[in-house]
């Protein structure tokens, strides 16, 4: 079992594209090793930790932090043709709010308590990037929890606790420690680490380096 540990930001663009590359790399592996399995671990980081928990205007902010409107329109495409590649259409100008994403981190560490949270996490991103919602607000991350197979009640209770927040805080802090400034990162095995949405052969190489030595039979 090759343990992956992806480092990432719900508003981040480039992270859903991330996933989709290392979808592609795990399938280019398993066609010529159909043994090979793995697990994901999605990991907290923080683009903006300073954004107010009711979110702020998004695109002002982007303009402050990029220079200029001319200059964002220009990351928009290139993260737009980026991603056609591999089936997203993104929807910026859906985007209303800049979205602090602590209770989101919050609700994926709780979510991989019980099991895998893929699902919960694409679904975060097409909230994000696909349907202009605010992925910072407490009933819209429960109503999207639900929506992918969690129990309502348990998932009200989190969200209106503060349970697990040390916790996102405290991994968040180790990422950083860890010297990772960039997302998404990929960390496999605790050892290897790929820094950015690298391109899905690069990535199925140094996944293929992981698996271990007996299991190295390709068909």
């Amino acid at each position: 079992m090759l343990k992956i540990d992806i480092v990432s930001d719900i508003v981040c663009p480039w992270c859903f594209i991330g996933l989709r590359r290392l979808e592609t790399a795990v399938a280019m592996v398993r066609s010529s090793h159909p043994g090979f399995v793995h697990e994901t671990h999605w990991r907290p980081f923080f683009l903006n930790p300073n954004t107010p928990p009711e979110g702020e205007p998004y695109l002002p902010f982007l303009i402050r932090k990029f220079g200029s409107l001319d200059a964002v329109e220009a990351l928009f495409e290139r993260v737009r043709d980026a991603g056609r590649e591999y089936g997203i259409e993104y929807a910026f100008e859906k985007i209303a709010l800049r979205a602090n994403t602590f209770q989101g981190h919050r609700l994926l560490y709780w979510a991989q308590q019980h099991g895998n949270a893929d699902k919960l996490v694409k679904r975060l991103f097409v909230a994000q990037f696909q349907r202009g919602e605010h992925v910072g607000d407490r009933q819209l991350l429960i109503r999207l929890a639900v929506e992918c197979g969690y129990d309502e009640a348990s998932v009200s209770r989190l969200m209106n606790s503060d349970d697990d927040a040390a916790a996102v805080r405290d991994d968040a802090r180790q990422i950083r420690e860890m010297g990772i400034r960039m997302v998404p990162t990929f960390i496999l095995n605790n050892d290897q680490v790929i820094v950015g949405a690298e391109d899905p052969c690069l990535l199925a190489d140094a996944l293929r380096r992981s698996i271990p030595q007996k299991d190295q039979q390709p068909i």
